[in-house]
């Protein structure tokens, strides 16, 4: 019997995603998310799982919903802004580089 436990499932997400399964990561999140609906991070992981698999469409979706669930959550800006890139939106890459920069994020670009 699985657990009922979003973090549970956010951790082996997490873990899938390390490891570049991305199908399964993104299961894993959508159950944590079933479990925990406002968890930024999960949508924020998922939506790196789908960058990861070039559904920038839908890494973009979960990158505003966790936006909008934390909307001070820097690292999710970031992450947009790496989706923007590639799909040549550099305007709106930048400017999210640059939201999340002062919110203090301090990875590269």
């Amino acid at each position: 019997m699985e657990p009922h436990n979003a973090t549970y499932y956010f951790a082996r997400g997490v873990a899938y995603l390390d490891t570049n399964d991305y199908d399964k990561a993104i299961s894993d999140y959508n159950k944590a998310i079933r479990l925990e609906p406002n968890n930024a991070a999960a949508y924020n992981n998922r939506g790196t799982a789908y960058n990861e698999m070039e559904k920038y469409d839908k890494a973009i979706g979960d990158y505003n919903k966790a936006i909008k669930l934390e909307p001070n959550f820097a690292a999710t800006y970031y992450n947009r802004g790496i989706t923007y890139r590639k799909q040549g939106k550099d305007a709106r890459a930048q400017a999210d580089f640059d939201k999340a920069k002062q919110l203090g994020y301090g990875g590269s670009q």
